[in-house]
């Protein structure tokens, strides 16, 4: 079979005005960046057609290292409800360079399944990422000018807690020291860098509704601590306007389209192993404004990316799906079944059977959240028919509807099954309203607590000194209503990523708060997670090149 990228120049792409207008989008208010890509303003979504859409959320199970093929499903649904005659649109996230070049590649998608121009989505895209880490170290260079020009008036806080961004895995940077050198090269500092997708601008981005939205959460931006205890803010230094003037352009939700010429809203890009892991509420209003269905996935497992969309952004949007998907692969399965990672693509029904238990663990902390679940096969070629029909069986006695999805083979006709599954089941069993994990009023220390024991299986949780001296801090500054969001290892339940299965009484711990007064959530970092990647020994950059004028090693 092609690759990815081979695939990708094979389709012949529709102009973005065509893509627009089968929406029902004007090409008057478009701002296309070439041919196939446009910004839609966000001031085209209207609340009364949103609320008739159907939400769709794709999750899935705890992921191998070369993942579970979320986005090949989402953009397949997509194909095949369009395949069987209904209006769908995607609502996916901004995929990162830095696991562009590191470890995964691209993530626009796979085989007949992708959305496209993928080079330009992969890569640059319109600048939306750039616009982030800009404004994001924007507000770090004033903020250093600030405290430099202002110590002479005896200006200086109690503790420093904005950090700076880059979109590159760079381990030698998680930990700086600025200001080194002569007294002109400003305030000696600890800092360091986070990467882009883990930045409160991303999360911002991903969480306002309009600009001024935005622009009231900028103001709340935490960036200190004063010596009487009280906050200082960005607010204080009266730069948030222009922080703003640099996301004007990156508010506004992208038009891109699939393989198949199904229009695709692809904007913002948190990892929901280090941050909240969902694309816009924006570009999900949006998208739900012009499609009758559509299309979202959430980062990682449903442990992770699920459960933030739905006690985060859902609970701050008043988002509320009507189904929620839960991929499964054979390998996926079979590596929680206790078989061999360089075994897993062996037929091993005892190993797939066994790692039934990771399945049914998400879906039962997905109807924990009152969801309709239906369980996608994600087909590889190496899978058998037998294999298939042992998960179909499975989920026959769980209770919940099963479908497999073949589109990365054969596009949309490969995912009709899959979308007469879905339609059938938002007809005559949709989900109930969303119950949340926690309420507002809960402290943070019990909101962990209870997303821990109730969805990860832990035993207790531990709170380290230094975050038992954040939750003081929370409380003191009156953060403690916000959600949280916690950042942990995407490949177990528990915060020890070799944990497979469905590991229960651990011991899970929590070494430290970051406060995203802006985004208005607390980040609980579990266990050994890092919000700044490193790149592995033979990371993708070696194989990404540019061969008689076409980018390859994409895929």
């Amino acid at each position: 079979m092609k690759s990815d990228i081979e695939i990708a120049h094979s389709v012949k792409l529709q102009p973005i005005q065509s893509i627009a207008a089968k929406i029902g989008i004007s090409e008057d208010v478009l701002e296309p960046y070439g041919k196939y890509i446009a910004k839609v303003p966000y001031t085209s979504i209207d609340k009364a057609k949103a609320d008739k859409s159907n939400l769709i959320l794709v999750t899935a199970i705890t992921p191998t290292k070369a993942g579970i093929g979320k986005t090949t499903v989402s953009i397949g649904l997509a194909l095949g409800l369009n395949e069987i005659g209904k209006k769908a649109v995607l609502a996916l996230r901004e995929p990162s360079l830095g696991p562009c070049f590191g470890m995964k590649g691209g993530a626009a998608g796979g085989g007949y399944a992708q959305v496209l121009p993928m080079e330009k989505i992969n890569l640059h895209f319109t600048g939306d990422f750039h616009a982030i880490t800009s404004a994001h170290n924007m507000i770090s260079a004033l903020f250093d000018n600030y405290m430099y020009q202002h110590q002479a008036e005896g200006f200086s806080l109690k503790t420093i807690l904005w950090k700076r961004v880059l979109d590159v895995n760079d381990r030698n940077l998680r930990s700086i020291v600025t200001g080194m050198g002569p007294r002109t090269n400003g305030v000696v500092n600890e800092s360091g860098f986070d990467i882009t997708p883990a930045s409160e601008i991303m999360a911002i981005l991903c969480l306002a509704t309009d600009l001024e939205d935005l622009r009231r959460r900028i103001d709340n931006i935490l960036l200190g601590i004063k010596h009487d205890g009280t906050a200082f803010t960005v607010k204080e230094m009266g730069i948030t306007g222009s922080i703003v003037a640099l996301l004007m352009d990156a508010v506004n939700p992208n038009l891109v389209q699939t393989t198949e010429a199904t229009p695709a809203f692809v904007h913002g890009g948190p990892f929901a192993n280090i941050a909240h892991g969902c694309n816009t509420v924006i570009a999900t209003r949006t998208a739900m404004t012009f499609g009758d269905y559509v299309i979202t996935e959430a980062g990682f497992a449903a442990d992770l990316g699920a459960e933030k969309f739905f006690d985060i952004k859902c609970r701050k949007a008043g988002l509320s799906p009507k189904l929620t998907i839960v991929v499964a692969t054979t390998q996926g399965l079979k590596m929680h079944g206790g078989v061999a990672l360089e075994d897993i693509k062996k037929p091993n029904a005892e190993g797939l059977k066994e790692g039934f238990k990771n399945l049914d663990k998400h879906v039962r902390n997905m109807q924990s959240f009152g969801q309709t679940v239906v369980v996608c096969f994600n087909r590889y070629a190496f899978d058998t028919d037998e294999e298939m029909n042992i998960v179909r069986e499975h989920c026959k006695e769980l209770g919940v509807a099963f479908a497999e999805n073949n589109a990365f083979m054969e596009g949309g006709k490969g995912a009709v099954e899959l979308a007469n599954v879905v339609v059938e089941q938002i007809a005559n069993n949709p989900s109930k309203p969303l119950t949340f994990q926690y309420a507002d009023s809960d402290s943070v220390k019990e909101k962990v607590e209870k997303v821990a024991k109730n969805i990860y299986g832990a035993g207790n949780v531990t709170f380290l000194p230094a975050a038992l001296t954040k939750l003081k801090m929370i409380e003191a500054l009156g953060y403690s209503e916000f959600p949280v969001c916690i950042a942990k290892t995407q490949y177990s339940f528990s915060d020890n990523p070799t944990l497979y299965g469905v590991p229960t009484g651990f011991e899970f711990t929590i070494r430290d708060f970051v406060i995203s007064a802006g985004a208005e959530m607390i980040v609980a970092i579990a266990g050994d997670i890092m919000r700044m990647p490193g790149l592995p020994k033979s990371p993708q950059a070696e194989r990404i090149d540019v061969v008689n004028g076409e980018i390859t090693g994409l895929s």
